[in-house]
């Protein structure tokens, strides 16, 4: 497994973030029983989960209002002049939350699965919300299949990190995957 990075995140636009995603989770998503648009939303979901996860820590902020701003100022508008497809709303604010009431069990999942002698807070802001919300919904959505979880988080990596991140993220969550779901 690669180790994490130290430094800040190189986070592209938004918009070419969620472009990327979008492009390469909608060929291999092909199997799920969800509709390409209901697919698309839960993809947006899990994108603005991460950014929001984000803001908490950074900003220091509480879920209910960035749950809020979200939904008042966020979805569903123009970002960088470029109108991004609707989000599953209810399924983002389930993550959000779900990570936040969950936060002890997750980062004991998550820290299980660091390389020897990385702690939890020595992860760039970024990778750690990405594993709390894929951790969320491996542990918490018996529903969503293990792999669909995975690749959405590998591809939302991908999408802010060129270098060995994506791996360290698929890694992580799939080691995850395996403590909560055999």
């Amino acid at each position: 497994m690669s180790e994490p990075t130290e430094t800040g995140a190189q986070p592209r636009s938004l918009a070419e973030a969620f472009e990327q995603l979008e492009a390469s989770t909608e060929a291999r998503r092909k199997e799920t029983p969800l509709s390409s648009k209901a697919r698309r939303a839960r993809t947006v979901a899990r994108l603005a989960a991460v950014q929001a996860l984000y803001q908490m820590e950074i900003v220091g902020a509480g879920v209910d209002a960035v749950i809020r701003e979200f939904a008042d100022f966020r979805f569903e508008a123009d970002v960088e002049d470029r109108l991004l497809a609707d989000a599953d709303e209810d399924f983002f604010a389930e993550i959000v939350r779900g990570a936040v009431v969950h936060q002890g069990e997750i980062d004991q999942l998550i820290a299980k699965r660091l390389a020897k002698g990385w702690r939890l807070e020595r992860i760039d802001a970024t990778l750690r919300a990405m594993f709390r919300a894929g951790a969320y919904e491996l542990a918490h959505r018996p529903d969503v299949p293990t792999e669909v979880a995975i690749d959405e988080y590998v591809e939302i990596a991908k999408s802010f990190f060129d270098g060995p991140e994506p791996g360290f993220v698929n890694g992580a969550l799939d080691g995850i995957a395996r403590d909560v779901r055999g």
